[in-house]
């Protein structure tokens, strides 16, 4: 609204301000021209009548007197002449003016007095048949007793008097009228740099921050536009560096491996990266299964517990939390505003695959201790029965000492594989590729174990789906997995078995297949199989004919994926097993896999 604007409020501001002037002033004016106009009339009515006082002295003629006295008075005024010997004379008035006589003169007191006491007079009076009343002066006769009287009614003096309260009051309404005009323009040249001020406030307030205010004066308003603009650009350059800390801390929090969590005192989140997103979001649902589910950013009970010991203590606590299968380290720490803790900050690690870890080293040398103790106390066992001569004659001794050779080469093969399986692991294994005529190779291989196949009473056969050429490997790499799945297929197939190596192209892809018709493997097995130390009977009875030491697939594993290439296993308890890996024909094709 206009009244609530500021060019409303100055404007009425100071017409009212010149208005309560004008009208003490115009007060003031009135009281002074009414009192003026007033003691005007007075004197010059007493003038008149000093002058026909000594006219009177001064002639003896009464018709000179009379004639004199006539022509000294104002038209609109009347004189009364009282002589000393109680006669009295009236002089006409060309205003009809009534006439006044000797009783209504002895009857007012100080008009009377001019008589006795020889002063001069100047009064107010009223008549009866005159509306306005009269203004009335004596002044008495100094040489003989009377006195002359002068008299002139009041509404010549208020006729004046209206006539200058009409010029008051037109300079008053036309001094407001220009001061209304004034007070709009000052207003309006005050308050139009202001109104560009607010505007250029608002789109700062948008996030315009080069909106610029024009500087039209150099007076105290230029300034604050000066100051106005240069807050402007202050407030952009603070802007741009807090977003730019802004995006820089927001980079570093989304950037880093560990979770990190801020909170406030009132225990509210107040900022998250992805990894603590991830734990807090496996929190809540854990919590909706139980059925308190609470959303981001209420802190959830797990936290809160060791929110609120952080806050009583305002020291660093640390603990473990497993939350849907991962293993957490939370590191809480106060969060200080001076010497005020305002909340806290939580740093959250992931620990899964270092306790994964862990529990792989833990595992790895309880089966290596496992393996090898084994072979040890068998050489050793043996080897005391040589010393101390149990074995009497030459074919036990030499037995003896055969067993000891097939220990002693079965520890040599088990840390020949350990260290082949940790150079591969370690991305160290070198392959010597060459172009290798793939169906001559495979039977070379299977021709191999013919032999044991045989002696086991199992059909060991070869298959070449497609035509098959040539392709690309290192084929003593590609041998040894291709015979330790043969090994395996045959020790795990019982007599009258069967075991099939089949061979075909898939997509640019050699696939060979493994096929026996063996036990088979269990199903909450297969995602292990190609473990380390990893064994299918976990009594770990020594069946020679099933002695192994664990690592011959995750070897093979290793050299196939060096090969760019894929291994599976697909098998079912009681019916068979089928391994199979697929290799690149050429170095080309590899990313087709």
């Amino acid at each position: 609204m206009f009244w609530r604007s500021v060019v409303g409020k100055l404007w009425f501001t100071i017409l009212l301000l010149v208005s309560f002037v004008l009208f003490i002033l115009t007060v003031l004016l009135l009281e002074f021209f009414e009192n003026y106009h007033i003691e005007d009339a007075e004197r010059e009515l007493l003038q008149t009548a000093s002058q026909i006082s000594e006219i009177v002295e001064d002639f003896d003629e009464r018709s000179l007197v009379l004639d004199m006295a006539t022509r000294v008075k104002d038209p609109s005024s009347r004189v009364v002449i009282m002589f000393d010997k109680g006669d009295m004379w009236s002089s006409p008035s060309e205003d009809s003016l009534p006439e006044i006589d000797k009783n209504w003169i002895m009857q007012d007191k100080e008009l009377s007095n001019v008589l006795t006491n020889k002063d001069q007079v100047k009064k107010i009076a009223e008549i009866e048949t005159l509306e306005h009343g009269v203004m009335v002066v004596g002044s008495p006769l100094d040489k003989a007793s009377g006195a002359v009287y002068v008299y002139q009614s009041l509404e010549r003096v208020e006729e004046t008097t209206r006539q200058t309260t009409k010029i008051i009051f037109l300079a008053a309404g036309i001094a407001i009228i220009l001061t209304t005009i004034f007070a709009f323009f000052l207003s309006t040249r005050i308050t139009a740099p202001l109104i560009k001020m607010r505007e250029g406030a608002l789109e700062l307030a948008k996030g315009e921050f080069n909106t610029k205010i024009p500087i039209l004066t150099h007076d105290e308003i230029g300034e604050l536009a000066m100051a106005f603009n240069r807050m402007g650009r202050q407030l952009k350059f603070h802007i741009n560096a807090l977003n730019q800390e802004k995006e820089q801390l927001s980079g570093i929090l989304s950037s880093m491996a560990d979770g990190v969590i801020t909170i406030n005192r009132q225990g509210e989140v107040l900022i998250t990266n992805p990894p603590s997103e991830q734990y807090l979001d496996a929190l809540e649902f854990e919590q909706k299964e139980a059925g308190d589910y609470q959303t981001h950013p209420v802190l959830p009970d797990k936290l809160r517990e060791i929110f609120n010991e952080v806050i009583q203590s305002e020291t660093e606590v640390m603990t473990e939390a497993d939350v849907q299968g991962r293993n957490w380290v939370i590191i809480m720490t106060p969060l200080y505003d001076r010497t005020y803790v305002r909340g806290a900050v939580a740093v959250l690690r992931d620990m899964t695959e270092e306790r994964r870890l862990d529990k792989l080293r833990k595992d790895f040398i309880a089966n290596v201790s496992h393996e090898l103790r084994t072979p040890i106390s068998m050489m050793q066992g043996y080897s005391e029965a040589i010393v101390d001569d149990i074995a009497e004659s030459k074919e036990e001794k030499n037995e003896l000492a055969q067993i000891i050779y097939e220990e002693s080469l079965r520890m040599g093969r088990l840390v020949n594989e350990l260290l082949d399986l940790a150079r591969m692991e370690a991305g160290h294994i070198s392959l010597n590729k060459e172009e290798v005529d793939v169906v001559p190779f495979t039977e070379k291989v299977v021709r191999k174990f013919q032999g044991l196949a045989q002696e086991k009473e199992i059909l060991l056969t070869h298959h070449a789906i497609n035509q098959i050429g040539q392709a690309e490997f290192d084929p003593d790499r590609v041998e040894q997995v291709l015979t330790n799945l043969v090994d395996n297929a045959i020790r795990h197939t019982n007599r009258g078995g069967e075991v099939s190596v089949n061979l075909e192209l898939d997509n640019n892809n050699l696939l060979v297949s493994v096929k026996d018709s063996g036990s088979g493997i269990p199903e909450e097995d297969l995602p292990f199989v190609f473990e380390r130390f990893y064994k299918a009977d976990k009594s770990r009875k020594r069946d020679k004919s099933k002695k192994g030491t664990g690592l011959g697939l995750a070897i093979a594993k290793n050299i196939v994926e060096a090969h760019h290439g894929i291994i599976e296993v697909h098998s079912k308890a009681g019916i068979g097993t089928t391994f199979s890996f697929k290799l690149p024909l050429n170095c080309e094709t590899s990313q087709d896999l």
